[in-house]
Order: C-alpha cells, then sequence, then structure tokens
C-alpha cells in the first residue's frame, strides 16, 4: 500500500518514513542471546526514537533515517535524509501499539490481509531480500510473527481511521487515498 500511494502520488511529494528502519541494534549480541531475540514485539523497535524523528518532521527539520541491514540484523552506519514535506506516511505494521505514536497521526489507516497471504508475503520476502532459508521463516511465523500479530497487530484495528481489506491489492482504496493525498497537496486543509 505505502510503495502505491508513493508511485503514484510521487515519493518527492511524501516524507517516507517506515518503522522497520528503527529496529534496534542488536549486533553486539552473543549468538545464543541474538537467537533469543523477538524481532515483532513493539520492544524491537526503537520508537521513541521514530517518535523524535516525526516531531522534527512535523516541526519543518529533516531527519537522518536510520537504515537498517535485515541481512547482518544491524544498524547500517549510513542513514537517509528525510526532508520535511506537508504529507508523512509512516509505515509499518506496530505504528498503532504505541498511544505517544498514535497521537502524532492526522489520519489512521490499518491495511488489512487475510494471514495466508501476509505469510507468503513474508515468507518471499525474507528469502528474496532477506537472506533467509524457507524453514528459518516457518519457524519464525509460528514461534513469534503469528502470536505477536494476534497479541499486538491485530488488537490495533480499533485505534484505525480506516481499515483497507486486500492492501496493495485494493485497487479502490488506493485512489481513494491518492485522490485525498492530492487535494492536501493542492492545497485543501481540512483533513
Amino acid at each position: 500500500m505505502a510503495r502505491a500511494i508513493l508511485e503514484r502520488v510521487g515519493a518527492e511529494h511524501i516524507a517516507y518514513v517506515p518503522h522497520d528502519a528503527y529496529y534496534h541494534d542488536e549486533a553486539a549480541l552473543k549468538r545464543n542471546q541474538f537467537n533469543q531475540l523477538n524481532w515483532d514485539h513493539p520492544d524491537s523497535l526503537d520508537t521513541e526514537l521514530l517518535i523524535r524523528h516525526l516531531r522534527r518532521l512535523l516541526a519543518g527539520a529533516s531527519i537522518a533515517l536510520p537504515v537498517y541491514d535485515f541481512t547482518r540484523n544491524c544498524r547500517s552506519q549510513a542513514t537517509v535524509t528525510v526532508s520535511p514535506q506537508r504529507i508523512i506516511l509512516v509505515e509499518g505494521i506496530l505504528i498503532f501499539t504505541d498511544a505517544a505514536l498514535r497521537q502524532l497521526f492526522d489520519v489512521k489507516i490499518f491495511v488489512d490481509a487475510d494471514s495466508d497471504l501476509r505469510f507468503i508475503r513474508r515468507l518471499q520476502r525474507d528469502v528474496a531480500e532477506r537472506g533467509r532459508t524457507v524453514e528459518s521463516v516457518v519457524q519464525q511465523y509460528l514461534s513469534t510473527v503469528r502470536p505477536m500479530h494476534l497479541d499486538f497487530v491485530e488488537p490495533t484495528k480499533r485505534y484505525a481511521d480506516v481499515i483497507i481489506p486486500e492492501g496493495g491489492q485494493n485497487e479502490v482504496a488506493i485512489r481513494m487515498v491518492v485522490a485525498r493525498i492530492g487535494e492536501l497537496l493542492r492545497g485543501s486543509h481540512s483533513a
């Protein structure tokens, strides 16, 4: 969904801030400690830094967005400069779990997808982009991803202003969101 919005509106008009960039850097952990981490729990992300960054963007200042290396499971030394824009798009499955973060959003959209599709997408992404094995993705899904989704993601639907079924496949919803962003960019001030 975020990708579709960025493509159709134009990334130059949007300050895009993915929550996945804010994973804590755990590179210093010993292997046995590292293997115990639950990457799907809200505590695995530095949401406090994300909140500080969003406040800076809202105040008209640029941020140094962290770059997280998912193949090495650590933050890169590199950052990406994100300049303030009229539209700030924050994307992530755990962004509604933190009350202070939710208060920064004008519109909260929950992108819903069937569990089998979520699993298939995660499997394809983690194998192709993150160098994981099919077995490791399945094991992680069963041990942490699914339980954390049920504990932390699914309950946050109640905070959404809009729930979009089928995610990035929902062409009608994408057109509606893109049209609203277009109105805001053209100067309509009623959110």
